[in-house]
C-alpha cells in the first residue's frame, strides 16, 4: 500500500500527540497494523513513556524488602499491621498481593524416584473424610489407609475415630486382607506410633511397638515435615477421594466399608501398576504376596481398655454414653473392652456385662436384667425397713407377720398398710389391735383395722367421768 505524505503525517500525529496504540490507529484508519509499524519505524519516532503513577505502598517498599530479608516466613498480616502503624493506608488485601512476589523463594528441590523390593514396606495413613451424625453425635469420618509399596495395592477401611484401638485394627485387617506382613511399615509420626520425636531421635508408642513385636514388621516414621516419604499412601489417599469417595452415598460406616472392599478388590486392584502398564496392580499383587512374612497364628488384642470408677447408680460412662452393670459393682473400679461392634465389662477376669456398642450420645445402652434386679433388690429392702420399723414400735407385730406369711398373705402389701396405720394411730393402740387379731387367728391389716375402730368406737361410748369442783386441781382455777 501507498502511504501518502497526508496519511503518514495522521499517523505520527495519532501516535505521539494524541497517544494512540499501534492496533487503535491500524483499526480506525482502516490500515495493517504492520503498515503503521512501517511507517513508525521509518519515521524513527519513539513516543515518550506514559508516567507511572506513584502507588501507596511504593514510599514502603524499602522497609517491607528489610523486613523480609531478615524474617522471611513473616505473615504478611502481621507485615500489614506493621506498615499500618507507618502511615500505609491501603487495603489488607490488595496488600498481599504485592507483597508475595517480595518473600524469598527456597531454591526448588530434586526429589529421587523411590523404589521397594516386593514385600519389604507398605506405608499408612490416616485420611479425614469430614463428619457423620450418628443420633445426636457427630463424629468424625476417618479412613484409615494402608498401600504396598511395591504393588500398590490398597486396603482401606473407614471407623469413627482415629484412636489407637482404631489404628491397630486397621493394621489387623489390612494383613489379613492380604494374607501376610510387609518388612517394614511407613508412617507419620502420629501419637498412635511415635509418643516423642528429636530428630533421630524416637520414643515410640510401648503399646504400638508391642503390636509391631508381635507381628514381626519395623515400625518406621518418615522425617518430620517429609510427607514426599510416604507419597505412595498421598496419592492412594488422593486417588480414593477422587475414584471412591466423590458423590458416594451410603447409609452407615457399615454399608460404607461394604463398598469400599467391593472398589479395593474391584477398580483399584485391576487398575494399570504405575511401575508398568503392561500389568495391572493385581498382576504386581501375584509377585509380591509370596514375598510378605507369614501372619501370626495367634491374635492380638486391639480393643480399647479403659478402667473406670463405677459411681453409685450401676452404669459405666464409655465413649459419650452409659452403660448398664449388674448394681453389686457399684462403688468399684471396673475395666471396660471396647470393640469396633461391642463394650464388655470386666470385674477382675470375670465378664459382668455386654453390650452393643453404641456411637449416639448421651444414650442409656441397658440389659434389662440389670435394671431388673436393682429394682428387686430396691424393692426387698424397702420392705425390710418397713417390717423393721414396724416390730420395733409394735413388738407383737412380729408374731402377726409370722402368721400372715404362714397363711400366704402378701407381705409387701401387708407391711405398707400397717405403716400407714401405726402412722395413723399410734403404738400403743396397734400393740393392743394386733394382740386382738392374733387371739381371733386372723393374721391381717384388715383385722387388725377392725380391732383398731372398735376400740376407737368402745371410747367414744365410754361415760365422760367429770371430777367435783372441789377436787379439782389448783391449776383449773
Amino acid at each position: 500500500m501507498v502511504v501518502t505524505p497526508e496519511l503518514r503525517a495522521q499517523i505520527l500525529r495519532l501516535y505521539l500527540a494524541d497517544q494512540w496504540r499501534v492496533g487503535t490507529i491500524a483499526r480506525q484508519l482502516l490500515l495493517h497494523r504492520d503498515t503503521v509499524g512501517r511507517v513508525l519505524a521509518v519515521s524513527n519516532v519513539l513516543r515518550a513513556p506514559a508516567a507511572v503513577p506513584l502507588r501507596l505502598i511504593d514510599p514502603f517498599m524499602p522497609f517491607i524488602q528489610e523486613t523480609l530479608a531478615k524474617f522471611p516466613t513473616l505473615a504478611a498480616s502481621r507485615l500489614y499491621v506493621m506498615v499500618q502503624e507507618r502511615g500505609y493506608g491501603g487495603g489488607s488485601s490488595h496488600f498481599r498481593h504485592l507483597v508475595a512476589p517480595l518473600r524469598p523463594r527456597p531454591a526448588a528441590e530434586a526429589y529421587l524416584r523411590l523404589r521397594t523390593l516386593a514385600g519389604e514396606q507398605s506405608q499408612v495413613d490416616w485420611a479425614h473424610f469430614g463428619y457423620v451424625m450418628v443420633g445426636k453425635a457427630k463424629r468424625p469420618l476417618m479412613a484409615f489407609v494402608m498401600v504396598l509399596s511395591y504393588s500398590r495395592r490398597i486396603f482401606l477401611h473407614f471407623s469413627l475415630n482415629a484412636q489407637m484401638d482404631s489404628f491397630l485394627r486397621g493394621h489387623v485387617l489390612a494383613f489379613e486382607a492380604w494374607g501376610g506382613v510387609p518388612r517394614v511399615v511407613l508412617s507419620d509420626n502420629l501419637k498412635s506410633a511415635v509418643l516423642e520425636r528429636m530428630g533421630d531421635a524416637i520414643r515410640f508408642n510401648p503399646q504400638y511397638l508391642a503390636f509391631a513385636a508381635h507381628y514381626r514388621f519395623e515400625p518406621r516414621p518418615v522425617a518430620v515435615a517429609r510427607g514426599n516419604e510416604k507419597g505412595r499412601v498421598e496419592r492412594s489417599i488422593r486417588y480414593i477421594r477422587d475414584n471412591f469417595f466423590a458423590a458416594r452415598v451410603f447409609t452407615d460406616v457399615d454399608d460404607l466399608n461394604a463398598q469400599a472392599k467391593v472398589w479395593t478388590d474391584g477398580p483399584a486392584f485391576t487398575r494399570p501398576w504405575p511401575e508398568g502398564v503392561q500389568l495391572t496392580v493385581a498382576q504386581a499383587f501375584e509377585t509380591e504376596k509370596s514375598k510378605l512374612m507369614a501372619l501370626p497364628t495367634d491374635g492380638y488384642p486391639v480393643d480399647a481398655r479403659l478402667e473406670v470408677s463405677v459411681a453409685k447408680t450401676p452404669y459405666v460412662r464409655f465413649d459419650l454414653n452409659d452403660y448398664s452393670i449388674p448394681h453389686t459393682h457399684v462403688r468399684r473400679t471396673v475395666t471396660v473392652l471396647a470393640s469396633a461392634e461391642r463394650v464388655r465389662v470386666l470385674d477382675g477376669e470375670a465378664v459382668v456385662a455386654d453390650h452393643v456398642r453404641c456411637y449416639d450420645k448421651g444414650m442409656q445402652v441397658e440389659v434389662a436384667a440389670h435394671v431388673e434386679d436393682l429394682v428387686q433388690q430396691k424393692r426387698g429392702a424397702r420392705q425390710h425397713r418397713g417390717m423393721s420399723r414396724l416390730t420395733q414400735a409394735v413388738p407383737a407385730m412380729a408374731d402377726l407377720l409370722t402368721s400372715a406369711a404362714a397363711k400366704g398373705h402378701h407381705l409387701a402389701s401387708m407391711t405398707r398398710v400397717l405403716g400407714q396405720m401405726l402412722d395413723h394411730y399410734g403404738a400403743p393402740a396397734m400393740q393392743e389391735a394386733v394382740l386382738e387379731a392374733l387371739r381371733r387367728d386372723v393374721p391381717h391389716y384388715n383385722a387388725v383395722r377392725l380391732a383398731l375402730e372398735r376400740a376407737r368406737q368402745d371410747r367414744r361410748d365410754a361415760p365422760l367421768i367429770v371430777p367435783q369442783l372441789s377436787e379439782r386441781p389448783s391449776a383449773w382455777m
